[in-house]
């Protein structure tokens, strides 16, 4: 098949990669200049209507306002092949998944919420976790893609946003867990409990689940390596907000986390992996 890719930071350039070495043509292109090297099998395209004169695009921008002004503002969708399915991979808000849907309808082209959960290291070894909404017929016909890049796809239903909903409440819940183990490590150290010691026994009992597992280990090395920006799990967390407001719900442990982590961006580490939270230290009680 024929593929366009826009958007290769670390996760879109594992994505294309594993696209055409499952025997796909993939026409990528991005803002930045990229060493053809570090991407083999892939062609670099040096327009992004080249990237949409396929059958399929995947975009993986960093977020609403990426999308808008590379595809939207630009009207270069509007020159886009008849029939194409625009796949988006990124964490972007429900109402301007919804906004995207009813533009691309009045185009005739095909829009599928296809966000991933999982890091670079996942994207690589195809083992991302997919959960997709759109047409009926546009997802079946992008399903085995999709199964290319992951473990599991899991399709959510027939309006695009849903599986953005998802997304956006997955991403919360994994910073709730981050906060969990953060506060957990802080109580039982100060009573002699070395982090390690105590996370080690979180996950190998009550808490192992991927989330857990997959953080503790960076919380107890302190290494903050970006996987996953801090400045992008901020940018989620407002996207919840914005749903809990939509909903009349109150979160508080939304509320709490995202204030903890806008203050650890605001202390200048956004380029940090977003499990550096964990590093801030907690206010004395007064």
């Amino acid at each position: 098949m024929q593929i366009g890719f826009i958007g290769l930071g670390k996760m879109g350039s594992a994505m294309a990669v594993n696209l055409a070495k499952a025997g796909h043509q993939v026409h990528a292109w991005n803002r930045s200049p990229v060493d053809p090297a570090e991407i083999p099998g892939v062609t670099i395209v040096d327009s992004v209507a080249a990237a949409l004169d396929t059958e399929v695009v995947f975009t993986m921008l960093a977020d609403d306002a990426a999308i808008r002004s590379v595809l939207l503002d630009s009207g270069v969708l509007d020159s886009a092949r008849a029939g194409l399915i625009h796949i988006v991979t990124a964490t972007i808000s429900v109402a301007f998944s919804k906004a995207l849907a009813a533009d691309h309808a009045k185009r005739g082209l095909a829009y599928v919420a296809a966000p991933v959960f999982g890091r670079p290291d996942a994207a690589a070894a195809a083992q991302l976790n997919v959960v997709v909404a759109g047409p009926d017929d546009a997802v079946a016909t992008v399903t085995p893609l999709l199964e290319t890049l992951s473990t599991k796809v899991w399709p959510l239903g027939s309006e695009p946003s849903q599986a953005n909903a998802a997304k956006i409440a997955g991403n919360m819940m994994i910073t709730m867990a981050i906060e969990a183990m953060s506060e957990g490590v802080a109580l039982a150290g100060d009573n002699g409990v070395a982090a390690d010691t105590f996370l080690d026994l979180m996950t190998g009992t009550l808490f192992g689940a991927r989330a857990y597992r997959s953080y503790a280990p960076k919380i107890v090395s302190g290494d903050f390596t970006p996987g996953f920006k801090m400045k992008l799990g901020l940018k989620d967390l407002r996207l919840a907000t914005e749903l809990a407001d939509a909903a009349h719900v109150t979160l508080p442990v939304l509320d709490a986390v995202r204030t903890r982590m806008s203050a650890a961006v605001d202390a200048g580490m956004g380029e940090q992996d977003w499990s550096g939270i964990a590093s801030r230290p907690y206010a004395p009680k007064g």
